[in-house]
């Protein structure tokens, strides 16, 4: 196989803020490779904020570790060598491997909608209604932003404002402690448009988190990646899986195939070569045994050539 990678850069819509700071700028590298029978595959290397990414052991730079592989790859070299490169590294190469191997490429469901934090939440509901019209959806706030006590009262006003028939998920990004966390259970445990809460606490409290799984559903985020053996395997939750801020995605991808439960997938802002393929990943998901809106937040999602469902015109838009 003949590699060839290149840089890209964008910047979102508007910046993302939650708990984790304030989010607006986004690179990293898109993978191309090349067979002798003629086929490409395509893969995306995210270069992420740390507190979205894995840990991991200390590795070179990703334009550095990129520059150093060979252009002609041998499959089966390059999979012995996949878990011992840098994680976003392992992701693009799995993406194009998944890629070579031939996938039916599915169509996402509708995304559940990205509320902004803060006071912006209302106003963001209230034209998200507008435009809704009679169509239940499904929306996420990010929490553990501001003020405990600003923020609950700014629930109790989305509360009134939210249909009926629409669904909540609250998304602290494991910014609450247990009391705070607790404040929030008493308040939601018998909310009926509750789909759950988002990582409610910091990703190595799997006893607190438990706890509050009792309660009323809770989902698994930032505990995937930074404290993966802090996780039990009889979580009963949601596990909220960005498959560009992990590391290969085709277990991933196996276990969405095999049709495993309460997976959601969810975006870490992908070109158009990574979004079509968490867009495949969503759309297996919606097939399964525990159908749910993915985490796309579309209206932070860019547009233009980048972003394409055609990875050739996603790699020329890249191009220096």
């Amino acid at each position: 196989m003949q590699l060839h990678w290149r840089p890209y850069t964008f910047r979102l819509p508007s910046a993302l803020v939650s708990a984790q700071g304030r989010w607006l700028d986004r690179r990293g590298w898109l993978l191309r490779l090349e067979v002798p029978d003629g086929r490409l595959a395509w893969g995306e290397v995210p270069d992420l904020p740390a507190a979205w990414r894995t840990p991991e052991p200390e590795h070179p730079p990703l334009a550095e570790a990129l520059a150093q592989l060979p252009e002609e790859l041998e499959r089966s070299w390059l999979e012995d060598q996949l878990p011992a490169l840098p994680g976003a590294l392992a992701c693009g190469f799995g993406m194009a491997l998944a890629d070579l191997d031939g996938l039916a490429w599915l169509e996402a469901p509708a995304s559940a909608e990205l509320l902004p934090a803060g006071k912006a939440v209302l106003p963001a509901l209230e034209t998200l209604r507008k435009q809704a019209g009679d169509q239940p959806r499904c929306v996420k706030w990010k929490v553990a932003v501001d003020a405990d006590g600003e923020e609950r009262a700014l629930l109790e006003r989305l509360l009134q404002q939210l249909p009926p028939d629409w669904g909540l998920r609250l998304d602290a990004n494991g910014g609450w402690d247990r009391p705070v966390a607790e404040g929030w259970a008493d308040r939601l445990a018998c909310e009926p448009r509750l789909q759950w809460l988002e990582q409610p606490l910091e990703p190595n409290d799997l006893e607190g988190l438990q706890g509050l799984a009792q309660r009323l559903p809770v989902a698994l985020d930032e505990s995937l990646r930074q404290c993966p053996e802090c996780v039990d395997a009889d979580w009963p939750g949601w596990r909220v899986h960005r498959p560009l801020a992990e590391a290969d995605p085709r277990p991933l991808l196996e276990q969405l195939q095999r049709g495993v439960p309460r997976l959601m997938v969810s975006t870490a802002f992908e070109t158009g070569i990574g979004r079509r393929f968490v867009h495949h990943l969503a759309g297996l998901q919606a097939l399964g045994p525990t159908p749910v809106a993915p985490g796309f937040a579309p209206a932070w999602q860019p547009e233009g050539p980048l972003f394409s469902a055609d990875p050739q015109a996603v790699w020329e838009a890249a191009a220096p």
